[in-house]
């Protein structure tokens, strides 16, 4: 009789409860450091840092993450991933203008409210010549805005929207959104509060979808 070689249901219940572990304990680990690198740089940041602020030891941090680089570049990774997933939406020329412009620009406000940890690392990496991240920016943001740009020019050939300077006016879009993560503790300042609230963003989803839509007549 051929004997049964598969694990015993306690040996996969244990290897399942161990990936659950790694998996959380990668998840605590990304959280804090996506806050450690907005707050102070990848030169300012530390591993020790981040760490602490995990629960963990740095030696227990680094079986995960080898390098301050790695565990740098994941939260990038990461970034990007749920930004660009949230983007991906000027693909069809076909669609109204109108409406995928208020989805577009909803989706990088929402992006900036529920993720401006997020926005700001991205953002620190950008103004310092990204210099640790720059081949993915131009592998993967830079094809995506211009086929973003090519549903622009489509539609203004069909006579659709305004004719515009379609890199100028995504670029606009990002730096109106993505100010509301970066720069928000100043927003706040001026508004006189401690932090922006649900309804700061949906006055400034107001205003800028009013703007972009003025800017292509539609």
């Amino acid at each position: 009789m051929a004997s049964d070689k598969s694990s015993p249901p306690s040996m996969k219940n244990a290897s399942g409860r161990r990936l659950q572990n790694r998996d959380r304990l990668e998840a605590d680990i990304l959280e804090q450091a996506v806050r450690v690198f907005a707050e102070n740089g990848y030169e300012g940041a530390s591993i020790a840092t981040i760490a602490e602020r995990a629960g963990l030891s740095k030696q227990n941090l680094m079986y995960y993450f080898p390098s301050k680089q790695l565990l740098y570049q994941r939260v990038l990774d990461d970034v990007l991933d749920d930004w660009l997933a949230r983007m991906d939406m000027l693909a069809n020329e076909h669609d109204e203008p109108r409406d995928v412009l208020r989805a577009y620009i909803g989706a990088k406000l929402r992006f900036s409210r529920e993720q401006p940890w997020a926005s700001r690392v991205y953002a620190l990496e950008v103004i310092n010549g990204a210099p640790l991240y720059g081949a993915q920016i131009r592998d993967r943001v830079v094809p995506l805005l211009r086929k973003d740009i090519a549903v622009f020019e489509q539609w203004i050939a069909a006579g659709r929207i305004a004719p515009v300077n379609a890199t100028h006016l995504m670029f606009a879009i990002w730096a109106m959104t993505q100010s509301y993560a970066d720069f928000s503790a100043q927003m706040a300042l001026v508004l006189d509060r401690k932090e922006l609230t649900r309804k700061d963003y949906e006055d400034a989803d107001t205003m800028v979808v009013q703007m972009v839509l003025a800017a292509v007549k539609v």
